[in-house]
């Protein structure tokens, strides 16, 4: 377990750093679980050169930094987090640039996905439509290589630039990024802070067609106002986890405040008052029975994080 910062590390992150800090911050506060016990440091760099410097005094100071992205697909367990999170909320930067045939964006990390989606439609370029409805920041979402059935990052990213823990700006192209379904190779201990994407000029009612479509096959299949991960397994190959789970009789299933949801098996919810230990129960029981039941050996599509 790392250790909790000292009063000279507060004072030493206070005045090095440009961005917003908070001490003792509850994680319940950053993830759509509303779930966590309290972060040392939730720090907000300014731009990616207040990143940098973050990286390089975590370092310099041994402190343990974790990047969190948006909280979208993070679950934080009831002790919270040593050491220092890092959100990337302020890296709100986004261009354009390229001829008629294709163009590249360049979004920073902490600009949400719906928000990209918006801006890529009204410059009529297609290609982020697999967005509509998705949540969370594009940083979070590269790294886990984000998607619906319309598509996921890595079929339009090209470059991805993070900040490595000793502060360095590190590029990699698309094949040094290990993409897969849900997955990426991309360094748990680096921050990502910048995407490079190709889009293709779309008119915009054909965009506008297709995330519509998306959106209002997500509205009718996901449940609504709860606090929630989206699906918190992968689906196996060739299957889904959400119609494995309801098979195994776990609809409604309830464990303390947290429950697996009566609309969608997949999406295991905190109805109010749940405790992260009472949905990492659940989690536990839903996976143990499909594994004894169909054999399949569900895997986490959410992080978990922090200390019981």
């Amino acid at each position: 377990m790392a250790a909790r910062l000292t009063e000279d590390d507060r004072a030493a992150l206070t005045g090095a750093i440009r961005g917003e800090i908070r001490f003792d911050e509850p994680m319940a506060r950053h993830t759509t679980l509303r779930l966590g016990g309290p972060v040392d440091a939730y720090v907000e760099p300014a731009d990616i050169a207040d990143a940098q410097a973050l990286a390089r005094l975590c370092s310099a100071r041994g402190l343990s930094w974790r990047p969190l992205g948006a909280g979208s697909n993070l679950l934080v367990r009831d002790g919270g987090l040593r050491g220092v999170g890092v959100s990337t909320r302020a890296l709100r930067g986004l261009r354009r640039d390229g001829d008629t045939d294709s163009v590249v964006v360049v979004v920073e990390a902490g600009v949400a996905t719906g928000k990209l989606l918006s801006v890529a439609t009204g410059w009529e370029l297609g290609g982020v439509e697999f967005l509509g409805g998705v949540p969370g920041s594009v940083g979070g979402g590269i790294w886990m290589n984000a998607g619906t059935y319309l598509g996921e990052f890595k079929d339009v990213l090209t470059e991805v630039a993070s900040v490595t823990p000793a502060g360095e700006l590190r590029r990699r192209a698309h094949a040094e990024c290990g993409f897969a379904y849900r997955h990426s190779d991309l360094p748990p201990d680096e921050l990502i802070v910048e995407g490079t994407l190709r889009l293709r000029p779309r008119p915009r009612a054909d965009i506008d067609a297709e995330v519509r479509s998306l959106r209002d096959r997500r509205r009718e299949r996901e449940p609504h106002g709860v606090a929630n991960a989206g699906s918190i397994f992968k689906n196996p190959p060739g299957d889904f986890a959400g119609r494995l789970i309801e098979a195994a009789g776990l609809k409604g299933l309830t464990i303390g405040g947290c429950q697996v949801s009566p609309a969608h098996a997949n999406w295991l919810v905190n109805t109010g008052d749940g405790r992260a230990a009472e949905l990492l129960q659940l989690i536990a029981r839903v996976h143990d029975e499909v594994l004894a039941r169909f054999g399949v050996d569900l895997q986490l599509e959410v992080k978990v994080v922090g200390d019981d």
